[in-house]
């Protein structure tokens, strides 16, 4: 009865000592204070979050349906987000499987064997059968808090690889945005080019008209003819651009370029109001701020592991069964079995191979600190550049509106004073040149303002409304 006894009072002390842990207590460091405020911010960025809109979909701010379309196959067809699925699954297989060591060990075992000895008192050789059948448990007692702080690391592992997972997915869902803007863009583009193609044809048939007449001469007609195939050359290679960004954005909802095909839509998406939140709710969504706050926590539970290894493992074994060279195997006679604690042998020197693998953690430690702290700054940065882009090429927008109307009344005049004859056809060509820039520079603005927002919304780790 001594031995029960003995055990049970082994297992009770170690679920009393089992709260020891060899991890530090401050897992995580201290960060750079977050401003109080955004400064870049106005009247295309109000502050208040708009708790009313879906939370995760944030590209419904621009209600387009193909868009929205697109983004939701992401989901479920993009080879880069199963990718990213497949190493988040990893990492939770990884914390199942040292969560697994928190829990004794159970194994089974037997043998059926012939065997051929010599006897030493006669010198001859006799011939055995040896059968056995039993099983083991072994449980290593977690005096030091060795297993979980391994536990606690790779579970903080796998819920880094989890953010992870919704970085990638946002960035896909960005990169998507960005690359449909650029589309609709060209469609813009190719449209205004195909109303100055029809334009500059009209002009290139009213030069050589005059210089039928005797009314032009011949460098009016050619200097129109320059006009009209350049702009035929601008729609070939935007159209090219256009397949482009077909192509990019069939590879990232998973499907085939040769098979896949938007229709063509003119009007360009109107810019959103990005609202933005507080900036200290930026830390709570951002994917690579927590993955990075979580590899802290991991970093400083290795600190744990290493630190243990000063300590000598106490393991609990039990085992029994049969055994026996005769015919009767499960029998009291053939019965066999061990219990008792085993301790590890302890180094008492190792040349500092464990001292070197506490600062080897600490170090691993030190660095996740520093990539957390880079990571908020980088996020705060990239929130202020985002709304300076923002908020400046609304501006810019607004100034180059009034460019485009100045330009369009200046071909309109140029036109009528060549009818006219009060000028030659230079100031018309020059006029309409001047307009087609100014309304393609009014279309790259558009475009950089919506790609903009979408870079605000991806700085903003994809959902403004708050936790």
């Amino acid at each position: 009865m001594r031995k029960p006894r003995f055990l049970a009072a082994l297992m009770v002390a170690s679920a009393l000592t089992g709260a020891c842990s060899m991890a530090p207590h401050a897992g995580v460091p201290p960060v750079a204070p977050p401003p109080a405020a955004f400064k870049e911010t106005g009247l295309w960025t109000p502050a208040m979050p708009a708790d009313a809109a879906p939370r995760g979909a944030w590209w419904s701010i621009l209600p387009d349906p193909v868009l929205d379309g697109l983004e939701q196959r992401i989901e479920k067809d993009s080879p880069r987000l199963a990718a990213a699925l497949a190493r988040y699954d990893q990492a939770r297989a990884l914390t199942r499987q040292a969560r697994a060591d928190l829990l004794p060990r159970v194994d089974a075992s037997g043998r059926a064997m012939s065997a051929r000895a010599m006897s030493p008192a006669t010198g001859g050789h006799y011939e055995y059968d040896d059968y056995a059948v039993g099983g083991s448990a072994l449980y290593e007692v977690d005096l030091w808090g060795r297993i979980r702080n391994q536990v606690s690391a790779s579970a903080a592992e796998a819920q880094a690889s989890e953010a992870d997972l919704a970085g990638a997915r946002l960035s896909l869902q960005a990169e998507l945005a960005d690359d449909y803007i650029q589309l609709r863009k060209l469609d813009a583009q190719l449209d205004l080019l195909r109303q100055t193609k029809t334009a500059y044809a009209a002009a290139v048939d009213l030069t050589t008209k005059r210089f039928v007449g005797g009314a032009a001469n011949e460098a009016d007609v050619t200097r129109a003819r320059t006009q009209f195939k350049s702009v035929q050359s601008e729609m070939a290679q935007r159209s090219a651009d256009r397949a482009m960004l077909e192509h990019a954005i069939a590879a990232l909802v998973g499907e085939q370029a040769s098979g896949f095909a938007i229709a063509p839509v003119a009007v360009m998406l109107a810019p959103p109001q990005v609202p933005v939140s507080a900036p200290s709710m930026l830390l709570q969504r951002r994917p690579d701020v927590a993955a990075a706050a979580r590899r802290v926590a991991g970093a400083n539970a290795k600190i744990g592991v290493a630190r243990a290894a000063f300590f000598p493992q106490v393991t609990l074994g039990a085992s029994g069964g049969f055994e026996t060279t005769a015919a009767s195997l499960l029998t009291a006679g053939s019965s066999v079995w061990a219990l008792g604690p085993a301790l590890a042998a302890m180094p008492i020197f190792d040349g500092g191979r464990r001292r070197a693998g506490v600062a080897y953690a600490r170090a691993q430690f030190a660095e996740a600190s520093a990539n957390y702290r880079q990571a908020t700054l980088n996020a705060f940065r990239e929130v202020e550049d985002q709304l300076a882009l923002v908020n400046r090429l609304a501006e810019a927008s607004a100034q180059q509106s009034e460019a485009v109307v100045a330009a369009a009344r200046t071909n309109q005049l140029a036109n009528i004073q060549y009818r006219e004859g009060a000028v030659d056809y230079l100031q018309v060509v020059t006029a309409q040149a001047a307009e087609l820039q100014a309304r393609e520079d009014q279309l790259a603005l558009e475009s950089r303002r919506l790609i903009a927002s979408i870079g605000l919304i991806r700085a903003m780790g994809g959902d403004w409304r708050g936790s």
